[in-house]
């Protein structure tokens, strides 16, 4: 299989390494809005051994062919180049998120709907051993009744100041994941958030209408309650958890022995090895099983695990929770979809 890939930052450079090392991929073509910099990838990989070529522009990449193509664009191009595709008929997997907006987000979930090309779009999480064994656990009822889940996402260090104008804001860029991680894990739908967040760091953050510090309560059908926190300055390192709890037992997602958790306690020695330093680290065995999958997806061997609508229902809590926290106010699922 000849895919394509389009933008080379930092998550499209580690992508075309793990697309060229899965079963089925013959070659990687490769194209950026900065040409230079998709040259500069395909000759890395080519010294590394590895079948990959620069295209100059988008249309010269599917003027050449690929039978399914991988987007790690700038967000703001995220949609645009999802239609490209489907105008092709070409299957895709775009990383999160579809578009910055709920309109753009709607209008590729409508069209992806009436249309046999798998659009599918990437949320690791769901392909974490952790987060699998929860969402086995809570499906089987090993746990008894969910009372209560807790989720965390603290990046180390915060993002470039270039980034944040185009990023959607931290509940839409950062926590969409613990939110479609929620939804995923225990089959149920938000209902209504509240939602507060602050600015301690750099300015750049409320410069850009942004904030670097978040929390959110959620309450989800049936009465199941989720807290769920972000930030973007975890000076421990970066922290991923999930911890669901019920009446008969709980599990805790993320708190292996590279957990940025020290222990307060006297003579705890816990954890024991080099906290992770970014989401790269901490997912790239996730990353390297959702992108075989995709390639099962686009040779036709297995159903869409992540379509855009799923994408479209956590955008809906990410929307509702950064309205809550600009409001001041409980926000329900149901005013933020209309």
């Amino acid at each position: 299989m000849q895919l394509g890939l389009i933008g080379t930052g930092r998550i499209g450079s580690m992508h075309a390494r793990i697309l060229l090392g899965l079963d089925g991929v013959t070659g990687l073509r490769i194209t950026d809005a900065l040409p230079e910099r998709a040259q500069r990838l395909a000759s890395e990989l080519r010294a590394e051994g590895l079948a990959a070529e620069a295209a100059g522009t988008e249309a010269e990449l599917y003027d050449r062919g690929v039978d399914a193509v991988v987007i790690t664009a700038a967000t703001h191009a995220h949609a645009t180049l999802i239609h490209h595709a489907l105008d092709r008929a070409v299957p895709v997997f775009c990383e999160k998120p579809v578009a910055l907006d709920m309109p753009g987000t709607r209008e590729v979930a409508e069209r992806s709907d009436t249309v046999s090309t798998p659009v599918q779009i990437g949320f690791q999480r769901r392909y974490d051993a952790g987060y699998r064994a929860a969402r086995d656990a809570v499906r089987e009822g090993r746990l008894g009744w969910l009372h209560t889940l807790r989720a965390v996402t603290g990046d180390q260090d915060p993002p470039p100041a270039e980034y944040i104008p185009t990023s959607g804001g931290l509940f839409r860029d950062c926590s969409i994941h613990d939110f479609d991680a929620l939804r995923w894990v225990t089959g149920r739908e938000v209902v209504s958030v509240y939602a507060q967040g602050a600015n301690q760091g750099a300015a750049f953050f409320a410069d850009g209408d942004d904030i670097d510090t978040g929390a959110a309560l959620l309450e989800l059908d049936g009465g199941l309650l989720a807290t769920v926190s972000a930030t973007r300055y975890n000076g421990a390192g970066h922290d991923v958890r999930l911890e669901v709890c019920g009446s008969q037992g709980a599990l805790f997602v993320g708190n292996d022995e590279r957990a940025p958790l020290p222990s307060a306690e006297e003579g705890v020695r816990w954890p024991s090895a080099p906290p992770y330093r970014t989401f790269l680290e901490r997912f790239r065995d996730a990353y390297v099983a959702e992108l075989a999958e995709f390639i099962e997806v686009a040779g036709g061997h297995r159903p869409n695990p992540c379509t855009a609508a799923e994408a479209l229902e956590a955008l809906y809590v990410a929307e509702a929770c950064d309205l809550s926290r600009r409001t001041a106010r409980p926000v329900t699922i149901a005013e933020v979809r209309g």
